[in-house]
């Protein structure tokens, strides 16, 4: 059996589906660009004022529990930056489809907004 669910909201999780179609691949993670100081004392990135090495690009995320980085070239985050992207886009997408599916059976229901 399935619920009456008004026509507008339909279409709405319809949209939504056929974006999350659309997503090609998806690398989850965050990308950070950093400059740093080497150990060396007489380095120039010691002096005043300071000449840091870098940028470094990193992808860091989350496996098993723990935080891994890797380093990438500027080329490399030129051919993955779309895959970052596509990720933020279907963890938006799927917050909406979720929101929505709340809304609709608190309505659908009667139940109030705490549900």
């Amino acid at each position: 059996m399935s619920p009456n669910v008004p026509e507008q909201v339909e279409a709405e999780r319809q949209r939504i589906v056929a974006a999350l179609g659309q997503i090609g691949f998806v690398l989850p993670g965050t990308i950070s660009t950093r400059m740093a100081r080497c150990g060396k004392q007489t380095c120039r990135c010691r002096r005043e004022p300071p000449q840091l090495h870098g940028p470094y690009i990193q992808w860091t995320r989350a496996v098993k529990g723990k935080t891994v980085t890797k380093v990438f070239s500027e080329a490399q985050l030129a051919t993955y930056q779309p895959w970052f992207d596509n990720n933020r886009q279907l963890r938006e997408l799927s917050t909406h489809l979720q929101q929505l599916s709340l809304d609709t059976i608190r309505s659908v229901e009667g139940w109030g907004a705490e549900t």
